[in-house]
């Protein structure tokens, strides 16, 4: 809960700016592939990208990635940093979701 506060008082800070450009988008794809690419690809017949690109998404705006990342974080017991969860948003901010 600590990191969703986290993340959502860095969105707010930075609300002139784009939304996660204190991310390192580079950082997040490559934590991406190594820990979210897996469980993705299993619960959407091998397509891990069908997460962000189907048309019923979940994630429908900054605060709402933001929370998203926070519970997959700790349901799957990841242990994340706020910074890993930062970069994250960024890289799927930057990719898919283009939010400004």
């Amino acid at each position: 809960m600590k990191t969703l506060f986290a993340l959502l008082a860095m969105i707010s800070i930075s609300a002139s700016a784009a939304p996660f450009d204190k991310g390192d988008a580079k950082a997040g794809k490559a934590l991406h592939d190594k820990q979210c690419n897996a469980c993705h690809a299993a619960r959407f017949s091998g397509d891990a990208n069908k997460i962000y690109t189907r048309a019923d998404r979940r994630v429908k705006n900054t605060s709402g990635l933001a929370q998203m990342i926070t519970a997959c974080n700790a349901n799957l017991g990841n242990n994340l940093f706020p910074e890993d969860e930062l970069n994250l948003a960024a890289h799927l901010n930057t990719t898919f979701y283009k939010f400004k």
